[in-house]
């Protein structure tokens, strides 16, 4: 019979093959549950010592709020700041556009003046003829004039948010169809031309046949000076007559279609008297007969020839100019000699334009024959 074995350990238990196994020996003897509670507490002294989680949260979050806070205060202070030193350089800019058209319009009002003085200076020198001279000057726009006319105001449709003296360039510029364009003008100050109106002007801009009528990015130019309507439009001329044959022609037309379709606005009436002031920075240039030059007067030239000398002299050595020739009076004393003669019926020609009769060296008298 095997033996019975006997505790060996001090709980009583029996050794057994498998004792060598101490882990699964101590799980057995020893529980885990000590150890996690060991754990557990100190789990939890821990925490006690330590901020909650949600309470970390918020503090961060504060903290971002705070920082933010303090950069969009920052910004408004320095934009708050910004804003006196940009509206005193508007301002500033604003003054100076100001005072510059207050100087060009005196500038403009003193060339009236002085260009009236020279009107009546040059009607007071001429001692005749000077009402023409005015009426020339008026009719091509160099001086005032004043008579009987129409007047037509033009105006942009309402709700382009244009009008009065507002900037036209601060609009919706030349894609808004109620307003008016350059051409439109154009075309209206050509139907007045036709309809018989002597001098046009458009709000003070006297119109000559140098003028021109065109736009510059969102704005109307007359003579390179921006407009803003409405727009003044004076013809001076029979007022009724102009009146109907502008209604009547395609000018006329063409404004009722404006209004019909786009709302622009047009007013034409008759005026008993209007007053166009002259043309600025317009010279009066004539025409002045040019002076003949003086005709150079004919001289009669004649090309000079070479005769044959009945003897040459020459020094021995010295070449012959083929330029130079030798008239018959360069030939030996006597006529004697061997050289070829001159015909008798030849005339000597002296012109102011003919060579100078060069001597080749002195005559040898007694002697035929020129040396070689």
């Amino acid at each position: 019979m095997p033996a019975t074995p006997t505790p060996s350990a001090p709980n009583g238990r029996y050794n057994r093959p498998d004792a060598s196994m101490s882990l699964l020996t101590n799980v057995m003897d020893h529980g885990l549950d000590e150890g996690y509670a060991e754990a557990a507490a100190a789990r939890g002294g821990a925490r006690d010592s330590r901020i909650p989680r949600t309470a970390r949260g918020l503090l961060t979050l504060g903290a971002g709020l705070a920082l933010v806070g303090a950069v969009v205060t920052v910004g408004a202070v320095n934009a708050r700041k910004a804003e006196p030193t940009l509206a005193k350089e508007r301002d500033a800019l604003i003054h100076r556009i100001n005072d510059s058209n207050g100087s060009a319009d005196r500038l403009q009002k003193q060339v009236q003046d002085l260009r009236r003085k020279v009107d009546d200076t040059q009607q007071q020198a001429l001692p005749s003829g000077g009402g023409d001279a005015a009426g020339l000057a008026g009719a091509v726009g160099l001086g005032e004039v004043t008579g009987p006319g129409v007047k037509l105001v033009l105006e942009d449709a309402a709700g382009t948010g244009l009008g009065g003296n507002v900037d036209p360039r601060a609009g919706q510029g030349f894609s808004n169809s109620g307003r008016l364009r350059d051409r439109d003008l154009q075309l209206v100050v050509n139907g007045l031309w036709g309809a018989g109106a002597e001098a046009v002007s458009i709000n003070g801009q006297r119109l000559t046949a140098l003028s021109a009528i065109r736009a510059a990015g969102e704005a109307v130019l007359v003579d390179n000076r921006p407009l803003v309507p409405p727009y003044t439009v004076l013809a001076i001329g029979d007022g009724p007559k102009v009146l109907d044959a502008f209604e009547g022609e395609m000018a006329g037309s063409y404004l009722r279609l404006l209004q019909e379709k786009y709302g622009i606005k047009s007013t034409l009436s008759v005026q008993k008297s209007l007053t166009l002031p002259a043309a600025v920075g317009v010279t009066l240039r004539t025409a002045q007969p040019a002076t003949p030059e003086p005709t150079p007067t004919p001289t009669s030239t004649v090309a000079p020839t070479a005769t044959p000398t009945e003897a040459s002299t020459a020094t021995p050595g010295t070449p012959i100019s083929p330029s130079a020739s030798v008239s018959p009076s360069a030939s030996a004393g006597g006529g004697s000699g061997s050289g070829r003669r001159t015909p008798s019926g030849a005339a000597k020609t002296t012109s102011a334009h003919s060579p100078t009769t060069a001597s080749t060296g002195p005559s040898s008298a007694g002697t035929g024959a020129a040396r070689p």
